[in-house]
């Protein structure tokens, strides 16, 4: 289990918020955060270099497993991240908005 990290609900995260959406390309493309960065989980430790800065950094995944596991880790490496802890799905359920990358409308998969 991860070290406790701190947490937020999608319904919490703040507007203007600076978010990194961790899932993979194929969860990425039907739907995210309008201006998040996107970079798959398993490739974070190589690209430090593409966070954006945030203080503090909002870690979404689809239901904040991943994210949690991703926040805990930048935060033992020296940065400052929350995670949204019940992640995009929540996002989704609570009507937030959504953008796409595939021509249809948005949504969480």
């Amino acid at each position: 289990m991860p070290q406790q990290v701190p947490t937020v609900s999608a319904a919490e995260l703040p507007e203007g918020a600076v978010v990194l959406d961790v899932r993979e390309d194929d969860e990425w493309v039907h739907g995210h955060i309008d201006g998040a960065t996107h970079i798959p989980m398993g490739e974070v430790p190589s690209k430090l270099d593409a966070l954006p800065e945030g203080d503090p950094l909002y870690v979404v995944c689809r239901s904040g497993g991943r994210s949690a596991r991703v926040a805990a880790w930048l935060n033992a490496n020296g940065f400052d991240t929350v995670n949204v802890g019940d992640g995009m799905g929540a996002w989704e359920a609570a009507g937030r908005p959504m953008v796409s990358e595939t021509g249809q409308p948005p949504f969480v998969r």
